[in-house]
């Protein structure tokens, strides 16, 4: 008995929508994850990109755990010398709800070609309202 190994063009992406308001961001990120990267189908093969196109909408009603929204922060650096920021995430899910949920993803995204075209397939909105009602997305329950 062979096993089954999916061709680049033999992949047929559904699209799914996440609602995030009450969930913790982790939890959210997870199934996104699993998703984008296509685990949840029994056509799984590791070296093809067989993930499905996922919407996550109300990202900024999610919910950080724990003293999580007053301790964790965001560091990035500008490149020049002594220029570290960081953001903490009270003050990051105020003003950009969408990126929190997006480092979240990232990192449970392989760092290869494979997960850089899994993130092109992520769509985020902080409200209730999404611009891909003709894609006809179905819900997905967590």
């Amino acid at each position: 008995m062979s096993t089954y190994m999916a061709k680049k063009g033999e992949v047929e992406r559904k699209w799914y929508v996440i609602d995030a308001a009450g969930k913790p961001l982790g939890r959210v990120a997870a199934q996104a994850a699993i998703l984008l990267r296509g685990k949840h189908k029994p056509t799984f093969t590791p070296h093809v990109d067989c993930g499905d196109h996922v919407i996550i909408i109300n990202c900024e009603k999610v919910l950080l755990t724990g003293s999580k929204l007053t301790q964790k922060k965001w560091q990035r650096h500008t490149g020049y010398v002594g220029h570290l920021k960081e953001t903490r995430y009270d003050t990051l899910m105020k003003t950009k709800p969408t990126k929190a949920m997006e480092l979240a993803v990232k990192g449970m995204i392989p760092s290869n070609s494979i997960g850089r075209d899994a993130l092109l397939r992520l769509r985020l909105f902080a409200g209730a309202e999404h611009t891909h009602a003709a894609q006809k997305p179905e819900a997905f329950e967590m």
